[in-house]
């Protein structure tokens, strides 16, 4: 399973269903969408529901757009965590890199979501760039009050994996850890992640890995690669790719209540 797929509003959605496919012919399946904003998270809903068991998807607000974040956000943000194809809260979080929005109202918009996740008691999917101690800060007032947590595209080091470790989070690893250049402290420390925290993702338009050979003519990410990323993270971790896939896979079905629909 592919735990973070951009397939609404990127490049992948004008062949959505050859992307689907041949993750499928890969053996990457079900695809998990994951929502930027309530907008796309309705579009991801509507994707996903034509095609049940293929696709799921989150429903939230990305630190990106938490200037976007008004007094009925929580209304609709609620209404669309009912729909069947949502599994998650997300993506949440914050982001002090690109500070697309004001750090005040993403520190906002992300207190606010894990509070809603925690009220539906729904698994929430994060995101943190550049913010370590606020996040970790603000997520460890509502850790114990959710069901279960995913850190998704993981790009820290021994330390970030030793506090995450520490509040029971899952962590998803990308094609980052394949780069040379930026990846190696993620690299080293991708041994210390809990075998069953550990999930996989392409997070897919973006992060090509970087090592891979031959490269698409595309330039693009797509699922139907995770399995590359599967196998780097399981030579990193000295263990065999198909017990580390099989496990990655128990672990996203466990984490989003999906053992009774596979």
């Amino acid at each position: 399973m592919d735990v973070a797929v951009n397939l609404i509003g990127s490049k992948l959605e004008q062949d959505l269903m050859q992307v689907i496919q041949e993750a499928k012919d890969a053996g990457v399946s079900p695809l998990l969408l994951i929502g930027s904003d309530l907008a796309e998270s309705e579009r991801c809903i509507e994707v996903a529901q034509q095609y049940p068991q293929l696709l799921y998807t989150t429903a939230g607000v990305h630190p990106h757009h938490a200037d976007d974040w008004h007094n009925d956000s929580w209304q609709q943000l609620t209404k669309l965590c009912t729909l069947a194809p949502v599994v998650a809260v997300g993506e949440c979080g914050l982001d002090f890199d690109r500070n697309y929005s004001s750090r005040e109202q993403q520190l906002a918009a992300f207190e606010t979501q894990l509070a809603l996740a925690a009220q539906l008691q729904m698994p929430v999917l994060m995101h943190q760039r550049e913010a370590h101690e606020d996040f970790l800060n603000i997520l460890s007032r509502y850790r114990s009050s959710l069901p279960a947590a995913l850190l998704h595209c993981f790009t820290g080091d021994k330390q970030q994996v030793a506090d995450y470790n520490a509040l029971d989070l899952y962590l998803g690893i990308t094609g980052w850890v394949c780069d040379e250049r930026r990846g190696q402290a993620l690299a080293e420390a991708v041994a210390d992640i809990p075998a069953d925290r550990l999930l996989l993702e392409t997070d897919s338009p973006y992060l090509l890995p970087r090592s891979m050979r031959p490269k698409p003519k595309s330039g693009r990410n797509e699922p139907k690669y995770l399995p590359y990323i599967a196998a780097f993270v399981a030579e990193l971790r000295q263990q065999p790719t198909q017990q580390l896939a099989q496990q990655c896979y128990q672990n996203s079905l466990r984490l989003f209540g999906l053992e009774l629909a596979q």
